[in-house]
């Protein structure tokens, strides 16, 4: 351990991207389906919130200094103990969690302390990460303070009904009502459950201390008893432990349920799947329970969502009905639905959007053009004209429009998309139907309304973060900074509000620079006729936190204009101005930049901005200015050192050098 630290210390980014990995690999794991379910997912999910310091300490390409490369080989440490707990909760076996219930306890309160301890050795002042960022990681730190004082993971009714039904002997019988509730709470449910339950508690019970003979024969019979009472319960289950007792041209093969077609909640085939703003599939019945509960995250990420929309999943509701087919089973039927009612469109209205979807298809491009004319309008007017036009198929027969030559026909044809996409549940509608190439092909080369709308519709669709991600994917940055460059006033705002909304997504920001949209940001601040200015400080605020983001803006000479915006700007405009300075005020130019800022009288409007700015405002203020008062420090030690060199005297008695 002290060869490996040591080599750490010498190789800081190597150091990194081992962190970045390990934090990567954090985050894949999931599905912690044991009694200690909210335990797992709490640690997991705080995990997951340290994931883009590492991520930015990898990209950055400034130096570690030695300090906080010993800092950080201590929580990279904490990191592996952490990785292994959460492996262990996600393939661990959940009947040996119970009963080792105190060892248990006891390696979440160790991985908690370790967690804690090791942040707060991480000097943050010597690392180029952003305020975002750092203060996300200062949230961890302190949940992980409060969390080590109350590490709970007691259920001592599961405890004593397992404890109980463990030292059974193998022929006496266990209450039905005690295996109800271990089936449950153990989410032993089914029988791929309780064959992953096997595997997991052989592969523990093995490499654990004892008895591995005893405990194993204890625990089969338990798991056993716990399968044998759910086939009671539930005798379509099949019987899987007895096949291998049968010929094999005697034995059920039942299919296989893939596990994406069961509800992570009900554990169900899905009848009415729907999606959650984290990208997460359930059944509706059991997302909508979840909900009505007053609950705000998804059941299977932990992450807060963002809004409680549903979304249907009719691409996996379609898979699911072949499937069925194909196996001789009936499909699911949807329910009836009740309560809040959806959306809908007169009979006339619907006979009338019949009739436009066909003429999509025709050969003729005026049937299309007028067509597509009118769903733009239709489409513009209502919900209910949004998701009836959606749900007649008309969505894929306008993608394929995209790429027409008729410059109208693809006119009307993207902004029919950008209304249809106003209607949340139509936005996953045109992300599966393949659009995203199309609309970059109408930004590249459509008209100027057209490339406009298609700027728009891409913004209104990167609303959901992964779709952030396959956006930027799929080559829409370049075509943005293009139009950013060259639109007219209201395409340079849909072109900018496009890339705000992209470069949100940490891996989006280095393309958009590498497509040169800094030099044009700065070009647009500094052109006061062109009223970009809060769109353009929003869009360098958050690039400056990106190592190359803040290269290019240095080298765009951005600094008189930041500082004028504080001078001048609106309390937002100062905000992003601050926080762009602070980005470039760190790292190898620091000085440089610390100099012309305090040349172009920084130091008083950040004092203003301290005393009278908004509370994101102040904060920004006071971190510059801290920076600044030590810049001007070393400054003046720096002026008494040569003028004591320069009179012969290297060594003023009344000077603290520091």
């Amino acid at each position: 351990m002290a060869e490996e630290e040591a080599t750490a210390v010498v190789d800081g980014r190597a150091l990194v991207e081992r962190m970045a990995e390990a934090a990567e690999e954090i985050s894949a794991i999931s599905d912690y389906r044991n009694a200690y379910r909210k335990q797992f997912c709490d640690l997991s999910r705080r995990m997951k919130l340290l994931e883009p310091m590492f991520q930015e300490l990898k990209e950055s390409k400034d130096p570690i200094p030695e300090q906080a490369v010993r800092s950080l080989v201590l929580l990279k440490r904490a990191l592996d103990s952490a990785r292994e707990l959460l492996r262990l909760g996600n393939e661990g076996s959940k009947i040996f969690l119970v009963l080792e219930r105190e060892k248990t306890t006891k390696r979440f309160l160790e991985v908690t302390v370790q967690l804690e301890q090791a942040l707060s050795e991480v000097p943050f002042n010597m690392l180029n990460i952003s305020d975002e960022v750092r203060e996300q990681v200062e949230l961890v730190h302190a949940q992980f303070k409060r969390a080590k004082e109350r590490v709970d993971m007691n259920d001592m009714d599961l405890h004593r009904d397992l404890l109980s039904a463990y030292n059974m002997s193998t022929d006496a019988n266990v209450d039905p009502s005690t295996l109800h509730r271990l089936a449950e709470k153990l989410q032993l449910l089914t029988i791929s459950d309780l064959k992953q339950e096997s595997l997991a508690l052989h592969e523990m019970v093995v490499a654990s201390d004892g008895d591995p003979g005893e405990i194993i024969e204890k625990m089969s019979m338990l798991l056993k008893k716990v399968k044998d009472f759910m086939q009671t319960q539930n005798p379509e289950m099949g019987t899987p432990t007895n096949k291998g007792l049968l010929p094999s041209n005697e034995r059920a093969k039942p299919p296989v349920m893939p596990d994406d077609f069961r509800c992570p909640i009900s554990l169900e085939l899905m009848k009415d799947p729907v999606i959650v703003a984290t990208g997460q599939t359930y059944e509706r019945e059991s997302i909508e329970k979840w909900l009505q509960a007053g609950h705000d995250t998804c059941p299977k990420t932990q992450q807060r969502l963002s809004n409680k929309s549903l979304t249907p999943n009719y691409v996996l509701r379609s898979l699911i009905v072949q499937w069925c087919e194909a196996n001789g089973i009936d499909p699911p039927k949807r329910p009836a639905r009740t309560g809040k009612s959806r959306p809908t469109c007169s009979s006339g209205e619907h006979a009338k959007v019949l009739d436009l979807v066909s003429k999509l298809s025709s050969r003729s491009t005026d049937n299309q053009q007028s067509a597509a004319a009118e769903l733009r309008l239709l489409a513009r007017r209502s919900a209910e004209n949004r998701l009836c036009i959606a749900e007649a198929g008309a969505i894929p027969l306008l993608v394929k429009l995209l790429s027409t030559l008729d410059v109208l026909t693809q006119e009307h044809a993207v902004t029919a998309l950008l209304n249809l996409s106003i209607f949340e549940d139509n936005k996953e509608k045109i992300i599966i139907s393949g659009a995203v190439p199309g609309i970059v092909h109408v930004l590249r080369r459509g008209s100027m309304e057209a490339r406009e709308n298609a700027a728009a519709t891409l913004f209104s669709i990167s609303v959901v973060d992964d779709y952030k991600i396959r956006i930027g994917n799929l080559g829409a940055i370049p075509p943005l900074v293009s139009l950013l460059r060259e639109g007219s006033p209201r395409g340079k705002k849909d072109a900018a509000t496009a890339l705000f909304n992209l470069c949100i997504y940490q891996g989006n920001k280095g393309k958009a620079v590498r497509a040169g949209v800094v030099p044009i940001l700065v070009g647009l601040l500094m052109d006061p006729e062109a009223g970009m200015m809060e769109e353009t400080l929003a869009i360098l605020a958050i690039l400056s936190s990106h190592s190359e983001g803040k290269a290019a803006i240095a080298a765009a000479e951005a600094l008189p204009a930041l500082v004028e915006a504080i001078k001048s700007g609106s309390p937002r405009n100062k905000e992003n101005a601050a926080a762009t300075l602070l980005h470039l005020c760190s790292g190898e130019q620091q000085q440089q930049h610390l100099a012309e800022a305090h040349e172009k009288g920084l130091m008083g409007l950040l004092q203003e901005m301290a005393e009278n700015g908004t509370d994101r405002g102040k904060r920004k203020a006071a971190q510059l200015i801290q920076r600044m008062n030590r810049f001007l420090e070393q400054k003046r030690v720096a002026q008494a050192q040569a003028l004591a060199k320069q009179s012969g005297n290297p060594a003023s008695p009344d000077f603290d050098y520091r």
